[in-house]
């Protein structure tokens, strides 16, 4: 089986890696020519949490020839317009695309290559892209989980087969709940990773400090109180079920902040991949993340201050009208627990 991997950055470098070294015939499409030109020539690399080399191919988007049987796709959704229309021509009729993406963007992905063609799934772990090459493995090794489904909820032979590959690189798990997944997956992503990328930190950085935490604790029952206004039952994500949260803020802060501690300690050393792109000076992901929470929590009159006020940081960061800065916690207001707590 002819598998692309396009967009292979932080993550995606990763995955190559360990998909190339289980033996799959993989492709890593990436528009960055210097980092194409490495992995050719020094292969891909992984450090941090694992240390490995492993021979690759690479090609831009440009030189690559031929159609793939599975596309697994990982580019930023700030590229979408762009990379979706260059993936058109390398599927054939029984070609398949998997999006990993942040948010959840499986309807707009459908629509550039079509449903019948579109899986979905949630990576529950991180990585940093250090240079050309080089990807950092930012999660402990056995919390390497993927989540994937079809839109429509079914388990069919693609589906397996794309679990058998991505078993290569930890452990897929089946869901027919792709939609409840990926909000799982949303709530992590907005509440430690939009924060992170706000106030210019790790995941530890929030977990060190009592107000960052209790800032992420207020965007995950924001996230939760949203989906459930909106009808979505959200899915357990390596084997936590995040409506348990509303439960244990109903313990009081000291036992809430402390559960937020254990379930993203093992993710202590993830630099937010939003934050990466401000590091850099580049457009974020904000407004498929921090900024889609807002929206969907505004249709479904559920108020979420914190997560607003995040995403008014980040927004005001990429226009290069707030510095990238701890102290921009300072700007976040925490609500007491009975703000949320009273319409549980």
């Amino acid at each position: 089986m002819d598998i692309a991997l396009v967009g292979a950055g932080s993550m995606g470098t990763v995955i190559g890696a360990l998909l190339s070294k289980a033996g799959l015939d993989v492709l890593m499409v990436d528009a960055n020519r210097e980092h194409v030109e490495a992995l050719n020539s020094s292969g891909a690399t992984i450090t941090g949490h694992m240390r490995l080399n492993v021979p690759v191919r690479a090609v831009t988007p440009d030189a690559w020839e031929g159609q793939a049987d599975m596309v697994i796709y990982l580019v930023k959704t700030t590229c979408d317009e762009t990379a979706l229309p260059q993936v058109l021509p390398h599927l054939g009729p029984e070609s398949f695309l998997v999006t990993l993406q942040n948010g959840v963007p499986e309807e707009k992905v459908a629509s550039v290559i079509g449903r019948e063609r579109t899986l979905g799934g949630a990576i529950g772990w991180g990585a940093t892209w250090l240079r050309p090459g080089v990807s950092e493995l930012t999660s402990e090794p056995e919390k390497m989980t993927f989540d994937i489904g079809e839109m429509d909820g079914s388990v069919t032979p693609r589906l397996q087969r794309l679990k058998e590959a991505l078993d290569h690189c930890g452990e897929a798990v089946i869901t027919t709940n792709l939609v409840g997944v990926r909000w799982t997956k949303l709530l992590a992503n907005v509440s430690m990773s939009g924060l992170g990328a706000s106030i210019d930190s790790t995941y530890g950085g929030i977990l060190d400090d009592d107000k960052a935490t209790a800032a992420a604790l207020c965007i995950i029952l924001e996230t939760l109180l949203t989906a459930r206004a909106l009808g979505i039952k959200m899915e357990p994500m390596q084997g936590v079920d995040p409506a348990v949260m509303l439960d244990v803020a109903k313990q009081g802060l000291e036992t809430a902040v402390n559960v937020v501690r254990m379930v993203w300690g093992p993710h202590r050393d993830q630099v937010p991949s939003m934050l990466q792109d401000l590091r850099k000076g580049l457009p974020c992901e904000v407004e498929s993340l921090n900024g889609y929470l807002s929206a969907r929590s505004a249709e479904a009159g559920v108020a979420t201050p914190v997560n607003d006020r995040v995403t008014e940081i980040i927004r005001a960061i990429q226009e290069g009208k707030k510095p990238l800065s701890f102290s921009n916690l300072d700007e976040i207001e925490v609500p007491d627990l009975s703000f949320y707590l009273g319409r549980t």
